[in-house]
């Protein structure tokens, strides 16, 4: 991981915001996807889809710390297939959604089982820092707030973004949304593979 050093060496918080905002990223791609299918910018959504992938941003690296590094090459041999397989299931719905869907399904869905799948899928290398995260020295309860709240902030953000321009493109904004998510799963497992580096 990008920024994690030998445990001789406390990360500092420029460090740390760095990888929190490089967390945040697939979360923030998936904001503007929910963005993207709903007319008028809602501060719901927007809320939603923050404490969602906030929560679980920060959740998940208190989990991999806990597991600690014993189970670290499990959850890299793994990890980018499960996140690869719920983006692709999910955006390969919201393009079935908007092209054979009814017009009012397309407000992007923020019902649980939704909502936990993505939280999920865009969390997932949270866990493999916070098992890195057991091998440094770092101030865990802290880091985690950091990297929640930066998740957070993007997340918001990512729907306002979303929406300015699924205002513009209305009728298509289902299959953009869905394309998106199978590439940001697309990505992450090529990344994994070795096949890009970015």
């Amino acid at each position: 991981m990008l920024f994690l050093r030998h445990k001789s060496s406390e990360m500092t918080f420029i460090e740390l915001l760095l990888i929190a905002i490089g967390l945040s990223m697939d979360a923030f791609s998936v904001s503007i996807c929910k963005g993207l299918t709903t007319k008028k910018f809602s501060w719901r959504m927007a809320l939603v889809c923050g404490l969602w992938f906030g929560f679980f941003q920060a959740l998940m690296p208190i989990i991999g710390y806990f597991l600690g590094a014993q189970f670290q090459e499990m959850i890299e041999a793994y990890d980018h297939w499960i996140a690869f397989g719920l983006l692709f299931l999910i955006g390969a719905n919201m393009i079935r959604e908007a092209v054979w869907g009814k017009e009012e399904s397309q407000d992007g869905s923020l019902g649980f089982k939704t909502m936990l799948l993505l939280a999920i899928a865009t969390s997932i290398d949270a866990l493999a820092v916070g098992v890195s995260f057991a091998c440094i020295r770092v101030k865990l309860w802290s880091s985690v707030i950091v990297i929640g709240l930066t998740t957070f902030a993007f997340s918001v953000l990512g729907v306002k973004i979303g929406n300015v321009f699924g205002s513009k493109y209305e009728k298509s904004a289902g299959i953009i949304g869905g394309i998106i998510l199978i590439l940001i799963g697309l990505k992450i497992l090529l990344e994994h593979l070795g096949v890009i580096a970015f």
